[in-house]
């Protein structure tokens, strides 16, 4: 299998996503979070882009969603993320664990995903993942085995501000944890499991050591914006 052509494909899905601005329709937006979804031509169900603006440089804020090491100091809707497979220095596979939602009613799933940086011009950066096939991990009786489509960030330096950096969030709303949601009628779950991504912001934040100006006046209201625009729909 061409896990490399795999991936530039995956990322270039990815800028399709980030370049079509053609029906979207938003969800909600508050004051540091927009959420918007339209319904995808490839698949059943809908695609979601998540958005937020983070104080500071794209290269530090993409290199750092891109380390595998540091995925569940952030990412609090999984147990395990590791690297089973390097590719190259802008591709690997890893092995995924999450955890269990909607008051346990959706067991843990986990994931064998293609991770890929891609540095585009403009100082855009595309961090795309998508499941794949691995047989050094085959599905194993211990969790159901999940797949997850083309899905990723596009993070990018305002043109006003460059020290700040659009981060949009592309995801599918129908993977096999998000489908049960949908089966149990529960659109809520199925975007505060989204939600959770951009909550982790705040750890990325701090991990990014950011000056107290700017962390603690974006940081404070960051999980409640989320929250409330969740209650809300």
């Amino acid at each position: 299998m061409d896990y490399k052509a795999i991936a530039q494909q995956t990322a270039q899905e990815v800028l399709g996503y980030n370049q079509d601005t053609s029906g979207w329709k938003v969800v909600k937006i508050s004051k540091k979070i927009t959420v918007s979804s339209k319904a995808s031509r490839k698949f059943l169900g809908n695609l979601y882009r998540v958005e937020g603006i983070i104080p500071e440089s794209t290269f530090k804020l993409s290199d750092f969603l891109y380390q595998p090491g540091n995925r569940v100091t952030w990412d609090k809707a999984l147990k395990v993320y590791n690297m089973v497979h390097r590719i190259d220095s802008d591709t690997f596979i890893c092995h995924t664990i999450t955890q269990s939602f909607a008051m346990g009613s959706i067991s843990p799933r986990d994931f064998i995903d293609l991770v890929y940086i891609k540095r585009c011009e403009g100082n855009m950066d595309i961090i795309s993942s998508k499941s794949v096939d691995f047989p050094e991990y085959p599905p194993s009786s211990n969790y159901v085995r999940g797949y997850n489509h083309p899905c990723g960030y596009v993070c990018s330096p305002l043109k006003e501000l460059r020290y700040l950096s659009s981060c949009q969030l592309y995801v599918r709303g129908c993977t096999e944890t998000w489908g049960r949601c949908l089966e149990l009628g529960n659109i809520k779950t199925e975007l505060k499991e989204i939600s959770t991504l951009l909550t982790a912001l705040n750890v990325l934040l701090s991990s990014l050591k950011l000056s107290s100006e700017y962390y603690f006046s974006f940081s404070n209201n960051f999980s409640e914006d989320i929250i409330k625009v969740l209650m809300l729909i």
